[in-house]
């Protein structure tokens, strides 16, 4: 495929390139009794999913689209020394798994392959599939098959945890904690793989930053074209968000005009793109 800018430009424009990821390790780890905790409404058939995905991502290959496997692509960052370093350094934490078992849990996902890492970075981690004897506090809590990280099934969605508006891209506060590691795996992919590094400008939004209330996901962002871009404020996407969003959208000359739609804070409604979608231009 020829270079291009890389960008959002419209909603209904022509779809070159795009990054999806399909189910695996994450939703077979779903329950009934964590699907809730996990933000899934139930659990489903992994196996089939997985075939449907496929189907769906040849559709848009015999478009003429670029899909890019956002695994893949994760694999491919942790296979850069400095790429892995920055996701472990931030992902595998004293406050994130403890004290006692850190140093071990480290040294132990260091030496695994980019595309094993990368699956036990999105689909969580059990006391079952680690090589030693969890130690500390949090191990002696955890039992015989607890999550020493838990699996992030929302990483399908890939629209959400990072947002392109235009020519530079949001990096997303998720108002969920469920959600949060999903951006930390998504900015190393834009930091550190050669297909991206260094490529755009990064609007708003930072991993490693405490943002507080201010909190944005990208079903809520619509760049709808000619410098508008459309934001929902409601049960993900907060009005500080919205506001530091839009203030970061002028400052970097991106978009001309950001109009906020109050949505009901309701599940229903959790994203702008939930309530419609546009179907042309």
């Amino acid at each position: 495929m020829t270079d291009h800018a890389l960008g959002v430009h419209s909603e209904t424009g022509k779809l070159r390139q795009v990054v999806v990821s399909p189910p695996g390790l994450a939703h077979r780890r779903l329950t009934p009794d964590n699907r809730e905790e996990l933000l899934f409404d139930d659990v489903f058939w992994v196996k089939q999913a997985i075939k449907d995905h496929a189907v769906f991502a040849d559709i848009m290959r015999g478009e003429g689209v670029e899909v890019l496997d956002a695994m893949t692509l994760l694999a491919e960052t942790l296979d850069i020394a400095d790429g892995r370093a920055w996701v472990l350094d931030h992902r595998i934490t004293r406050n994130d798994v403890g004290v006692g078992m850190r140093d071990d849990l480290r040294t132990w996902m260091e030496g695994l392959p980019g595309t094993e890492l990368a699956r036990y970075l999105v689909g969580g981690i059990t006391v079952d599939d680690l090589p030693f004897t969890p130690s500390g506090m949090f191990g002696s809590y955890l039992g015989l098959h607890g999550f020493v990280l838990p699996p992030l099934p929302n990483f399908i969605f890939t629209r959400d945890n990072s947002a392109w508006v235009y020519g530079g891209v949001s990096l997303n506060p998720m108002h969920f904690a469920a959600r949060r590691p999903e951006t930390l795996l998504t900015a190393a992919i834009y930091r550190f793989h050669p297909k991206f590094s260094g490529k755009f400008d990064v609007i708003w939004g930072d991993p490693l930053t405490d943002h507080g209330l201010a909190t944005a996901e990208g079903g809520d962002l619509m760049p709808v074209g000619d410098g508008l871009v459309l934001v929902g404020m409601g049960e993900r996407t907060s009005p500080q968000g919205v506001g530091l969003l839009a203030e970061a959208l002028f400052d970097k000359s991106i978009a001309k005009r950001v109009i906020a739609c109050q949505l009901p804070r309701s599940r229903s409604a959790m994203h702008l793109d939930t309530v419609f979608t546009f179907c042309g231009g």
